[in-house]
């Protein structure tokens, strides 16, 4: 997130939910809850004692009116916004965010899931899993220091899920798995996907007998957040609905989503050759 003053602290901005009400207070970040932030912030606290440092970690919880506010540790970096620049589509970068959700992923799956926690489902895998998931990793979503992804941020939509399937959502991004028209609106220059998406899965370490279902997963994916996106927009959220009129509208998914279907084959290619 970027920041700016403010008289409640200093504001950090970045991603579309929460807009305004996210805060640096020294050394912490003081921001919205979601309602299950006390099996978040559990979480958080045991993935950092499985040895995963590299996500916030929770200070406390407080009460703001209806709603609770969660205080955690402020990651010093860089996060990039759109207009992305250009380190953001390096190859370091890209390989530095496999490795990091590896890392993410290798603690994870150490402490489990918690029973009987109300997990939001906005972009879960519907698949389920035995390990909670980022389910967000999205250029708005990882610090970085010295070109190299160094930490994630904003665990709101965690949730139980499949490794695979959360290395697909981070593909959407990072590759990024867009049509070249979609894809030249934010990152102009015209990324060598394949190659791109083969980088992403080496660091990362993916088995040989998961690369040939991953394209399809991203599909998958791709499909949940139009999802995520349609309720939003039927809720009349004008943070959704003015990005999907700047964004090319449903024309850009359903762009999207002929692209990815018809190109399924070259990138499985891409992945297991």
């Amino acid at each position: 997130m970027t920041s700016g003053g403010g008289a409640d602290g200093e504001a950090l901005y970045g991603g579309m939910a929460d807009a305004g009400a996210v805060f640096r207070r020294g050394e912490l970040v003081d921001r919205p809850a979601p309602p299950n932030a006390p099996a978040l912030h559990a979480h958080l606290r045991a993935l950092r004692a499985h040895g995963f440092d590299a996500a916030p970690a929770p200070v406390g919880l407080t009460a703001d009116g209806s709603r609770s506010r969660g205080q955690l540790t402020f990651i010093r970096g860089e996060v990039a916004l759109p207009p992305f620049p250009d380190w953001v589509l390096t190859t370091t970068a890209l390989a530095s965010v496999g490795r990091l959700l590896r890392r993410l992923h290798t603690a994870s799956e150490a402490v489990g899931t918690v029973a009987d926690v109300d997990w939001p489902q906005d972009l879960a895998d519907p698949a389920g899993g035995t390990m909670v998931c980022h389910n967000d990793v999205c250029p708005d979503n990882v610090v970085f220091r010295d070109g190299r992804a160094a930490a994630l941020i904003d665990f709101d939509l965690a949730a139980p899920g499949r490794p695979l399937r959360d290395l697909a959502m981070a593909a959407r991004y990072w590759v990024p798995m867009l049509d070249p028209v979609s894809a030249a609106a934010l990152y102009p220059g015209g990324p060598d996907v394949c190659a791109r998406l083969r980088i992403l899965a080496d660091s990362y370490g993916l088995p040989a007998a998961e690369r040939a279902a991953l394209p399809g997963v991203i599909e998958q994916a791709t499909e949940i957040c139009r999802g995520f996106v349609a309720r939003r927009v039927a809720d009349g959220d004008p943070v959704y609905l003015q990005a999907l009129a700047d964004r090319g509208g449903w024309e850009r998914w359903d762009r999207m989503r002929a692209w990815l279907a018809s190109h399924r084959e070259t990138f499985t290619a891409a992945l297991t050759d």
